[in-house]
């Protein structure tokens, strides 16, 4: 009787009208939503009736959610498609073009099917010894899997550890991870309960996404258990069972586009942000701080090093040893507009630090306590928490008035100075007691029950103050902590990491990780935040590494007081230099990788096994990434290495960024890596936008050209290249413009046409294409003339003149 307690008996009791429902005699309910062709979503209710809050996740194609979030039944933004509903006695069947779902009525269990082709792939069955807890067990919510063998699980974030989560077991609790291990420390900063299931065998694949806020786990089958079997597993702390099954045939990227389509569109943010951003705790931290700064602007003129912002640590806001958001310290910043201003004049935007708790001798607390605007305990009082080394109050997000204080703090404060950013930091929300209530826009629950909630909601507010604030200039904003959606609002990096030779390895799986869960723009603190300064050779090799990173920011606090900056070892000083410039060469790829990811949902860095998912060799836990479909990055990740071994994947040829020269897929090349040219190679059929313009400090230049790499005999490469101002909203009325690029070739020629359209920012008729030099193929021009065609640095470098 025990056993079959487990095992509700549903009857299918809608099946014309989303969603499809099935329920018991216990009152136990499932709803199932066929969303689209290759999504749908499973809502499991033990005692019929929805407990958690509403969405703040579920953004279909769209920008944002509304503030006090999304019903949970809305089926705004989708459009699905047909979908067949077949049911017998035992089981009902639901059938999209892709996805065929058996439901068992005896237990409500649930077996997937992916079509590839005209057959069928079973992909995933829940297990059938208990899947679901149906209010039997606690209050909890479980979802318990079947694991195949040869499983490869990728996404949740920004996990330690390797880029396969097999065998390892997660916990998602926001935390503030200062100087955590990438390699081991878990719990992290973020709270995104996706990831992607690939088979190898089949070449099949499917994303789950399980939509909720509460602090949760997941065992990827690190546990074992004889009467079960081999299983994997979830488990939330409250709310509801609501999970979204996306389909992922041929490649893995699908199902990473697909989830980031269903939660939000990322920013399109300004191009500035993906210069180099100056930061470092130690300059705010000094007495000084105002003419400190000043001296890195110095510094930067003096080396050559281009430079975009500057990241403001909180230390502009202490009264004596303690951060009071908000507040500047006039004795160090005596002159707050001046120095904006001319860090301004230099080009070189302030990025300064906000923090979403009040310590309890905060100039404004009593103020903000009085109108309620802090998470309060039941009893009415600030819900205290410790926050640094002082006692303090979180403010309330779900509190629409404390969105309005923000904004207006936000705008008062920074932005009306010339500031144009904010950096929200330490927004890990760390709440633990039950007697710790947030408003919930008019319905109050336990805080801890979404502490992730309020992360999402303090960006929301922030970049909401910066669009009232400036209307026509594009948001740009940071944030450490966040969940899904994220990318609606932020770039953001990988928190406080310490320094090693490791941490520099196992960062790059985490920015993958991250990608793989629909967060692309980010990077990590170059040389290591915590810990021991970085010697000469680990910050040479993590500057190669980190100027591949949508967000490039050398920033640290080390233990022995030093910073972390470009010229603090003389020796590497023009290394770093160059490296930084090579950055801004590729600027152009990485902003059209961007457009790609607001556009198209792609990730902009890819693992070898999503982009080559057909290679075996690429399913291996590597240290090299796709950056896009079209360049390869291998950066050294251990002391000492002159060189890098490379494995390059089948069905293509590759092309060495630096000598031009051509190799094989499907092979391993040995490619000298000295640290001012990181190993890049080109892939065959892609066309990737440079600028080649010489770069000063304070003197922007841009001029565009692209490389490619030509079809070795009859096939097309392409590429292209969005331009726009950079900064303003004037994109969304289509001032706006792309370059494109199309080789054709054959045996014997290229055929080469470019072309621009829309509304091009800067006039430039001469374009310089640059192919191997052992292409030696006739050139034709399919648009325009060629006007030169020279060799050199293993380089083939062809120019059209272009018809205005």
């Amino acid at each position: 009787m025990a056993n079959l307690k487990q095992r509700p008996l549903f009857r299918v009791s809608q099946t014309e009208a989303h969603p499809i429902t099935l329920t018991s005699a216990e009152g136990c309910r499932m709803e199932i939503f066929a969303l689209a062709h290759d999504i749908i979503r499973v809502l499991v209710l033990p005692h019929g009736e929805l407990r958690g809050p509403r969405t703040w996740a579920i953004a279909p194609g769209e920008e944002d959610v509304p503030t006090e979030g999304r019903e949970r039944r809305d089926m705004s933004g989708f459009e699905p498609g047909p979908a067949r509903v077949l049911s017998d006695a035992h089981k009902v069947m639901i059938e999209t073009p892709m996805i065929r779902l058996t439901v068992t009525l005896d237990g409500g269990f649930c077996a997937w099917d992916i079509r590839r082709g005209e057959i069928w792939h079973r992909v995933m069955n829940d297990r059938k010894t208990q899947a679901y807890n149906f209010g039997w067990w606690d209050e909890r919510v479980y979802h318990y899997i079947e694991r195949k063998p040869g499983e490869l699980y990728v996404g949740l974030g920004e996990r330690a550890g390797s880029l396969d989560r097999a065998n390892q077991s997660y916990e998602m609790r926001n935390v503030d991870a200062m100087g955590y291990s990438a390699r081991t420390t878990d719990p992290l900063y973020k709270h995104i309960p996706f990831y992607v299931t690939w088979q190898p065998e089949t070449s099949t694949g499917f994303g789950l996404f399980y939509d909720t806020l509460a602090d949760c786990r997941f065992d990827m089958g690190r546990e074992l258990d004889n009467y079960h079997g081999q299983y994997r597993h979830f488990v939330a702390e409250h709310g509801d069972l609501d999970y979204y099954f996306i389909a992922s045939p041929d490649t893995p990227l699908h199902a990473v586009r697909r989830f980031t389509w269903l939660t939000g569109r990322p920013a399109w943010m300004p191009k500035w942000g993906l210069g180099y951003s100056g930061s470092t705790m130690s300059y705010t931290d000094a007495p000084d701080a105002q003419k400190r700064m000043g001296e890195f602007i110095e510094r930067c003129r003096e080396h050559d090093i281009l430079c975009d912002s500057f990241h403001l640590s909180s230390g502009y806001t202490s009264i004596g040893g303690k951060r009071y958001v908000f507040n500047w310290n006039r004795d160090k910043f005596p002159d707050i507009d001046g120095f904006v201003a001319d860090y301004m004049r230099e080009g070189v935007r302030l990025v300064p630090n906000v923090k979403p708790c009040l310590l309890h001798d905060h100039p404004a607390f009593a103020a903000v306590s009085q109108a309620r605007l802090l998470i309060e305990t039941r009893g009415g009082e600030p819900a205290w928490v410790q926050f640094w080394d002082e006692v303090g109050a979180y403010l309330d997000f779900t509190n629409p008035a404390t969105i309005d204080w923000w904004k207006a703090r936000v705008k008062d404060s920074l932005l009306r100075h010339g500031i144009a950013a904010t950096w929200n930091d330490n927004n890990e929300f760390e709440i633990w007691s039950p007697d710790a209530i947030a408003r919930g826009f008019g319905t109050p629950f336990p805080a801890r029950e979404a502490k992730v909630l309020h992360t999402q909601l303090m960006m929301r507010a922030s970049r909401d103050a910066q669009r009232e604030h400036a209307p026509r200039a594009r948001p740009f904003l940071v944030s450490r902590s966040g969940g899904v959606g994220m990318q609606r609002y932020v770039q953001t990096w990988s928190g406080d990491n310490i320094t090693s030779w490791e941490t520099l390895r196992f960062n790059l799986k985490m920015g993958l990780g991250l990608a793989m869960s629909g967060v692309s723009n980010s990077g990590h603190d170059i040389g290591g935040f915590a810990g021991p300064a970085p010697g000469p050779e680990l910050l040479a090799r993590w500057v190669a590494f980190g100027i591949f990173l949508p967000r490039f920011s050398i920033h640290s606090w080390n233990d022995d007081g030093t910073v972390n900056e470009p010229w603090m070892y003389p020796e590497i000083t023009g290394v770093i230099a160059g490296l930084i410039k090579l950055r801004y060469r590729l600027i152009p790829y990485l902003y059209e990788l961007l457009w790609q990811s607001h556009r198209d949902y792609e990730p902009v860095s890819r693992p070898m096994f999503a982009e080559f998912p057909d290679d075996p060799r690429c399913l291996a836990d590597g240290d090299d990434m796709m950056l896009g479909a079209a360049l390869l990055v291998a950066p050294v990740v251990e002391l000492g290495q002159s060189g890098r071994e490379v494995y390059l994947p089948m069905g293509a040829r590759w092309a060495d960024y630096w000598s031009g020269e051509v190799f094989d897929g499907a092979r391993t090349v040995s490619l000298p890596a000295p640290p001012e040219r990181p190993v890049m190679l080109i892939r065959e059929g892609h066309v990737i936008a440079l600028n080649i313009a010489e770069q000063h400090f304070a003197r922007p230049a841009d001029e565009r050209a692209f490389v490619a790499l030509p079809c070795a005999g009859v096939g097309v490469a392409k590429g292209a290249c969005v331009e726009d101002d950079g900064e303003s909203e004037a994109w969304r009325d289509g001032a706006q413009g792309r370059w494109r690029v199309v080789i054709e070739s054959d045996e014997r020629q290229l055929r080469i046409a470019v072309e621009r359209h829309g509304q091009m920012p800067r006039v430039q008729d001469d374009v310089r294409i640059s192919v191997p030099a052992s292409d030696t193929r006739g050139v034709a021009a399919a648009t325009g003339e060629l006007i030169g065609d020279h060799t050199a640095d293993g380089w083939r470098h062809l120019t059209l003149r272009l018809a205005r």
